[in-house]
């Protein structure tokens, strides 16, 4: 039966009325907190207090685990062992896999079956286990939107909104799904500075994990030129790519207590996934940089080199492995360059470059992946690389300067 207009507005009216119950709206901790988080004024702090408890809580559990578990299980007991018990000790076979036979720690020994899997397990994992947990925590609690509002006005001045936020939470666990959830951005022109911008400026939690572990003097100082680095190219990439930066419209949920068996749930199909995808590429960069160094290839690339690293980027031409190494994992490129002998200054320069040089073979692979939804595979790819190239010369090169204005290179 067709209803007129007027007789639909009165079914409606009385539907109301039988259904929706009015009252007063009764405060709660959970309501009055909701209402703090998205605005400004209390948001921020809130936002930076959430980003220090991060920090703290990142620090101890990793710390924890490496120093206190690891580094006694790798270096008094797995490493003399397998040192004494794998045969042909002086042939390449056993340098490739065990690495130095007088090492006396993991790290150094630089083998696949030593450093390869000291830096996975050792170093990385507890860095993703405790990320990956404080992350599904506060997407369970209904805290990511409202950090999507809080920083929707800065990432609008970089053509982007708030919600670009989750794919930069995610890269700091691992760059591919951060790549992955470009999808959900509006434009090309959104995805396609997203994907840049994350494969370049965004340490992975893997990355992040090795920084704080052996370099955490320099971390503070990496970070703030990686971020500089974000909006400074983001403000630049908005003003070259083509396309449209749609508003920002949103529906912010009320906040929920995070259940135990979903947090777990979550955390172990993401370090299953470390498992089965980083791990892999960690011991098949150790083995690969070991094998160049056995056929000569980094002496050449290095002697080749070396005058562009040393006089444009100011940092020893030692540092062409851990790059070549950062190509499969750049944490790590990051460990090996901790290794070599440096000035302070030269190694933050090292870590920015590794940071920014190029993707892992894994993002790159995304970024492929992603190309068809971006504007075409053959266009993303070559405008990632013409933005990489340029990225790395500007931005290695503006470092290096800095650092020689203030005389600490």
């Amino acid at each position: 039966m067709k209803l007129e207009p007027e007789e639909r507005w009165r079914l409606i009216d009385r539907v109301a009325r039988e259904t929706v119950q009015y009252g007063a709206e009764k405060t709660t901790i959970k309501s009055t907190l909701a209402e703090l988080t998205v605005k400004p004024f209390t948001g921020i702090p809130f936002a930076i207090a959430i980003l220090y408890g991060f920090w703290a809580f990142f620090n101890a559990f990793a710390g924890f685990f490496t120093d206190g578990f690891f580094v006694p299980l790798f270096d008094d007991l797995w490493l003399p062992w397998i040192q004494e018990a794998f045969p042909l000790e002086g042939s390449w076979f056993y340098y490739i896999l065990v690495g130095d036979p007088a090492a006396t720690n993991s790290f150094e020994a630089f083998g696949i079956l030593t450093s390869g899997l000291f830096v996975a397990v050792g170093v990385v994992l507890p860095a993703i286990v405790a990320f990956y947990l404080v992350i599904t925590v506060l997407e369970d609690s209904g805290y990511m939107p409202r950090l999507a509002v809080l920083v929707d006005t800065v990432l609008h001045k970089i053509g982007l909104h708030g919600f670009a936020v989750v794919p930069m939470i995610l890269s700091l666990g691992c760059n591919v799904p951060g790549v992955a959830s470009t999808r959900t951005l509006e434009t090309k022109k959104q995805r396609f500075m997203m994907m840049i911008l994350l494969s370049i400026f965004i340490p992975c939690g893997a990355q992040l994990g090795v920084m704080l572990s052996l370099i955490p003097e320099y971390f503070g100082y990496i970070m703030l030129y990686l971020l500089a680095g974000f909006f400074v190219f983001g403000w630049i990439l908005n003003k070259v790519v083509p396309g449209s930066s749609p508003e920002i419209m949103t529906d912010v949920p009320p906040f929920r207590i995070p259940t135990i068996s979903n947090v777990s749930r979550k955390l172990w199909v993401k370090v299953k996934g470390f498992f089965t995808n980083a791990i892999p590429f960690v011991l098949l960069g150790v083995g690969l940089v070991n094998i160049l160094y056995l056929v000569g290839a980094i002496d050449w690339l290095s002697n080749i080199l070396g005058p562009v690293f040393t006089g444009w980027f100011g940092i020893p031409k030692e540092t062409v492995a851990p790059l070549i190494a950062g190509f499969l994992r750049k944490d790590l490129a990051v460990a090996q360059l901790s290794a070599i002998e440096m000035s302070g200054f030269q190694l933050i320069t090292s870590v920015v470059i590794i940071s920014i040089y190029f993707p892992c073979i894994a993002t790159f692979s995304m970024i492929i992946k992603e190309g068809r939804n971006s504007g075409g595979v053959l266009k993303v790819l070559g405008g990632s690389l013409l933005t990489l190239v340029t990225v790395v010369f500007l931005w290695g090169g503006l470092l290096h300067l800095i650092g020689m204005i203030l005389g600490v290179t």
